[in-house]
């Protein structure tokens, strides 16, 4: 099958939608399909080879974060121009109401459309007072899907229809064979050491991470050989700020770091810890984590909940409470068998999220779409080629 995907977001930037897109690709291919996918990002850009260079992104707001998007005239004729090369079976289109090169692949494209759902927007007066120029590019959908079952809900509450629920994939073998970082995660007995993870943009609010710098000061000054390993963009002195020096030797930010540094970091960690607030759909570090090995902490949100298996996959703690926080991580820390079996349970959930069994999904609705469009009834040979 040809597959043409369009990602929203820059290449340039890493995030979910870009992993899943990427992760996603490959596990196409992988089938034995051909794949390009186009999205933004600089032509000099190091892209994989089957990414197309949508031009350059700009910032824009969106769902509580910053995304950049590409579009204007130059960049519809590059989408125009990739859609006539590729003669695609299908275009699978990742968030197609965001203004950039999704939105336009979907109003060119003349075959069958699939599009996915990220983004959990119970109440969006934005979705609402768009309903008329959303609804050209509705038509133009011939499949949907969602990757958790509160963006499933945006698509029955606001855009009259529903969509097949198909959850962001994890490569679980990279994870579960990555070395860990040379020194780490060290020791973890009671009182004492054990080792805190947090991977994201610290300096977003949403992703929670000063709940947990809160949480970690009172609990390193009690337990002198914990320390905190963060990985992700922004500068160290945001990271730092609320931290007494005398803990600064504590706290190891590595920045960004690529696709299989971050496996590592997860498999150097004793707890792995997301405080988020709020604006989650999935949860896709969850899943990260969980196939590398380690014990997950994570807020109670109900996308988290329903990854971690209400809580047998990994610990919740109630939304936005340090005191819970601390003292949930302070009691894990002090029981490995507890560790231990949330790791163990987590690693029988994960399999369901492994990329190979995901992607046969995503290519049964692939197939249906097909059908719809054009009546070609060719579910065998596309789904499991030969």
């Amino acid at each position: 099958m040809r597959i043409g995907i369009a990602c929203p977001y820059s290449f340039d930037v890493p995030g979910g939608v870009q992993n899943h897109v990427v992760d996603l690709a490959e596990a196409l291919i992988s089938l034995g399909h051909e794949v390009s996918v186009l999205a933004p990002a600089d032509e000099d850009a190091a892209l994989p080879p089957y990414v197309v260079a949508a031009g350059r992104s700009v910032p824009v707001p969106y769902n509580g974060s910053v995304a950049r998007v590409s579009f204007g005239p130059v960049v519809t004729t590059r989408v125009r121009r990739w859609l006539n090369k590729g003669d695609f079976d299908v275009l699978h289109v990742h968030e197609p109401f965001a203004l950039s090169v999704g939105l336009l692949a979907v109003l060119c494209a003349r075959g069958p459309v699939v599009a996915t759902f990220h983004t959990a927007m119970t109440r969006s007066r934005a979705l609402a007072a768009a309903q008329g120029v959303l609804q050209l590019v509705l038509e133009k959908i011939t499949a949907r899907i969602a990757v958790s079952a509160l963006a499933r809900k945006v698509q029955v509450e606001h855009l009259d229809g529903g969509a097949v629920e198909i959850p962001n994939g994890v490569a679980v073998a990279k994870f579960a064979t990555a070395e860990p970082l040379p020194g780490w995660p060290g020791q973890c007995r009671p009182g004492y050491g054990g080792t805190l993870g947090f991977l994201g943009r610290f300096t977003e609010s949403r992703k929670g991470f000063d709940l947990l710098r809160q949480a970690f000061v009172p609990l390193a000054a009690q337990r002198p050989g914990l320390r905190l390993l963060v990985a992700g963009p922004g500068r160290p002195a945001d990271l730092y700020a609320g931290i007494p020096p005398e803990l600064h030797d504590r706290v190891t930010f590595l920045g960004l770091v690529s696709e299989q540094d971050k496996a590592r970091m997860l498999r150097s960690v004793d707890l792995y810890v997301a405080p988020n607030i709020g604006g989650e759909s999935f949860g896709m570090i969850l899943t990260e984590a969980m196939a590398a090995g380690a014990a997950v902490v994570a807020s109670d949100l109900d996308a988290f909940r329903r990854v971690l298996d209400d809580g047998r996959a990994g610990q919740l703690f109630p939304t936005g409470d340090v005191a819970a926080l601390r003292d949930t991580l302070a009691d894990l820390l002090d029981d490995e068998p507890r560790r231990a079996a949330l790791a163990a349970h987590a690693r029988q959930a994960v399999a369901a999220f492994d990329w190979p069994a995901v992607a046969r999904r995503v290519l049964e609705v692939y197939a249906a779409a097909i059908e719809a469009t054009d009546g070609r009834v060719l579910y065998q040979e596309w789904v499991e080629p030969r």
